[in-house]
């Protein structure tokens, strides 16, 4: 009986190894997520298989994005949280260049100071108004949005958001940094300094649009960071806080 028993496991054995190599073909064109679920319906476990689902793997990535966009709002959204940060801190407008140097040469630079100053103020103030916009970004997602960038580099999702939501989010904060312009004094910054420019003799006339510069900035630095902890939670156990994180990006 005991030899029987063996023949039969031998048997199942080498018929799992031929499927498999057979399948190789089929699958070749596939993700891993189609590979792992159709072998397992091949022999049968369907659905009841330790395999992640792909509504899995979504409600994974999805809570994983809300956790690293909202870590993001939470660093940037605070004061100096784009002014003291080299790798995000917003300039003075390119446009302003001749204001600048003009200033500069009659003692006035401390207006620009104060100006650039406050237009970082401005995206620190909006950047915990624009989460709510983030977080319907990921709620919507399809599930071959979900497939692409799980299966996608260290950055997918940043560069999902940055390809479809762009125009979007633009539009959406540009309500918010205009308030937040005029309630850290930005635009009266501006208009100080424009005032002065402008009583100098001779000078060219300058314009700047710092509600559309401050967007692009700001969303520069915000993204700038959702890749960050995007490539952290991928990478770094630690970074993993729910269960749910931890069985998805266990990989």
């Amino acid at each position: 009986m005991r030899s029987i028993n063996t023949k039969y496991l031998w048997m199942i054995q080498v018929g799992i190894v031929v499927t498999l190599m057979l399948s190789s073909q089929v699958f070749a064109g596939n993700s891993w997520l189609d590979k792992g679920s159709d072998v397992l319906k091949t022999f049968g476990f369907g659905n009841k298989a330790s395999e992640l689902t792909i509504e899995e793997i979504g409600a994974g990535l999805k809570e994983a994005l809300k956790v690293g966009s909202g870590n993001v709002v939470n660093q940037l959204g605070t004061e100096d949280g784009f002014n003291n940060d080299s790798n995000i801190h917003i300039p003075l407008p390119a446009s302003l260049e001749k204001v600048k140097s003009m200033l500069s040469k009659v003692g006035m630079s401390s207006l620009l100071e104060d100006l650039e100053l406050k237009l970082n103020r401005a995206a620190e103030t909006a950047t915990p108004r624009a989460k709510q916009l983030f977080w319907n970004a990921i709620s919507g997602m399809s599930l071959e949005d979900v497939k692409g960038i799980y299966n996608g580099p260290d950055d997918a999702a940043t560069q999902y958001f940055k390809g479809k939501m762009s125009p979007d989010l633009a539009r959406e904060m540009k309500p918010l940094i205009e308030d937040s312009l005029s309630e850290v004094g930005a635009v009266q910054s501006y208009d100080n300094m424009m005032k002065e420019y402008k009583s100098i003799p001779f000078v060219p006339d300058v314009k700047a649009n710092l509600t559309d510069h401050v967007i692009e900035k700001g969303m520069d630095g915000i993204f700038y960071y959702i890749a960050k902890e995007e490539a952290a939670i991928r990478q770094n156990p630690a970074k993993r806080t729910t269960e749910l994180l931890k069985k998805v990006f266990n990989k």
